[in-house]
């Protein structure tokens, strides 16, 4: 925890460091994703339980906009404005992830049944509501925005190319990643923005570090439950090649 506030250049550093080493790139169905050796079932199990993450979003980011003073204005617009984005500002980013959820072979009915996702899935949902209704607003945008949107970019160009090379998906069954390599790289970077601005106290810098931190985290072991949970049964990463993914 710091005792002293960091200048904006210190603080930048030390959210990027909190998240540094705890990607969700890291994890063994990543490192299988990438580098193609997951079956569509796999891939298909994958986009059942990311529905259950990603899809209720705006809803994490409405509780969040509800609770964000209204001196923070460009924090409530940039959340207005990502709400907007997942719901209706062109195609529905939970459309587009259904539709390469049934390119895989499943079904939108299994996608959206709750039934389907892991425990672990779960507990990340609950996490992030628990993170927009309780946490300070500011601290709620380093968890949300910084800790786990920022990280989506460098994740999805690690595993989208191997989609299209590898299993032969259509530029319309991946455009939910495409998507998201754009937006969240520029979402993620506003989050920062915002989380460098409003966390003007040590004790609020030491909050926002630490979240960023468990966001990290919980990110890395949901992506990780989803190998032990689908895949590893069926495939064993050597050691030797998580530890250098």
């Amino acid at each position: 925890m710091t005792n002293k506030l960091l200048n904006r250049d210190e603080f930048r550093a030390a959210l990027e460091n909190a998240i540094k080493g705890k990607s969700a790139n890291k994890a063994p169905f990543s490192v299988a994703w990438a580098t193609g050796r997951l079956s569509r079932e796999h891939l298909a199990r994958w986009a059942e339980n990311h529905y259950h993450y990603v899809g209720p979003f705006a809803d994490y980011l409405g509780y969040l906009y509800a609770r964000t003073p209204d001196h923070m204005t460009e924090a409530k617009d940039f959340l207005l404005a990502n709400m907007y984005e997942e719901e209706i500002g062109g195609d529905r980013h939970t459309d587009l992830l259904i539709r390469f959820a049934e390119a895989c072979g499943t079904t939108r009915e299994r996608v959206v049944n709750p039934d389907n996702m892991s425990p672990t899935t779960r507990g990340l949902q609950s996490w992030c509501y628990a993170v927009a209704m309780r946490e300070d607003p500011v601290v709620a945008v380093a968890g949300l925005v910084v800790g786990l949107e920022s990280q989506v970019p460098s994740i999805y160009r690690k595993q989208t190319p191997t989609l299209r090379e590898k299993y032969g998906f259509s530029d319309e069954d991946v455009e939910f990643f495409d998507l998201h390599i754009v937006s969240d790289e520029i979402h993620g970077e506003r989050g920062y923005q915002i989380v460098l601005e409003h966390a003007n106290t040590p004790e609020l810098q030491a909050k926002c570090l630490r979240i960023c931190e468990i966001g990290a985290q919980m990110r890395l072991l949901y992506t990780t439950a989803l190998y032990h949970d689908y895949v590893a049964k069926d495939l064993q990463i050597p050691a030797e090649e998580l530890l250098a993914a």
